[in-house]
């Protein structure tokens, strides 16, 4: 059975989202027969990559809300993340386009490793303070699950990649998804936001008892924290 993620690796809540569905599919039995699909969305294609700005300080300028009242947004953000058992490092963050980072989840759906490129960027942006729009850093995580140099520097310049990062974001208006993460599950049940591992896993029984019928359709049934495309997350 499918689920499909709709995500952004500078979105925190995605980050949550996929930890604490992680944690519902240790628990559950068919873990195994699950297949997940990650799919782009991008937050802000106009973003300018500013790495040198204070992270805080962006945020008050653009929301127009004080330093102080950014900081707090960031800090149940911060909150969330150590509940999923993240520990989100938002003072040193890099301000950074994420479009090249889908590139590179869009390359590593073709050679299976979706799931750890989705990882090992969430970490580069949220831990490790990196610059995702930076190409070194970028070749630098994609060599380290197997992909050559090579590939990776083409998926920069590829029309084929860069049309699969379109396609997912059509695809998620045509679904009406405005906000991320969003999970579809059998093509059926819509779920949006960072839920707790227990609804997840109701949802996974849910969805997977009804899949060996074919029953198909989409319904969304929750709403949870997350991050909508003006960047506000929430």
């Amino acid at each position: 059975m499918k689920v499909n993620i709709w995500s952004d690796v500078r979105c925190p809540f995605c980050y949550v989202g996929k930890k604490k569905f992680e944690k519902a599919l240790e628990n559950f039995p068919q873990a195994e027969n699950i297949e997940v699909v990650w799919h782009s969305f991008q937050l802000d294609p106009d973003l300018e990559t500013q790495p040198d700005r204070d992270p805080y300080e962006f945020f008050s300028e653009i929301k127009g809300i004080s330093t102080e009242q950014a900081k707090a947004m960031h800090e149940h953000a911060k909150n969330a993340g150590r509940e999923a058992g993240i520990e989100f490092n938002f003072d040193n963050s890099k301000i950074a386009n994420s479009y090249k980072a889908h590139l590179l989840i869009q390359l590593a759906k073709q050679k299976g490793v979706a799931d750890a490129m989705e990882e090992a960027l969430f970490k580069a942006q949220f831990i490790d303070a990196e610059n995702i729009d930076d190409e070194s850093t970028l070749l630098k995580v994609a060599t380290s699950m197997g992909i050559t140099e090579e590939d990776a520097k083409k998926a920069f310049n590829s029309d084929e990649l860069s049309h699969a990062v379109a396609q997912d974001g059509l695809m998620a208006r045509q679904l009406g998804i405005n906000a991320v993460p969003f999970f579809v599950f059998n093509d059926k049940y819509g779920v949006s936001g960072a839920q707790q591992p227990e609804h997840f896993l109701e949802v996974l029984t849910k969805s997977y008892e009804e899949f060996s019928a074919g029953d198909k359709g989409l319904q969304i049934i929750s709403s949870g924290e997350s991050c909508d495309a003006d960047g506000n997350c929430n």
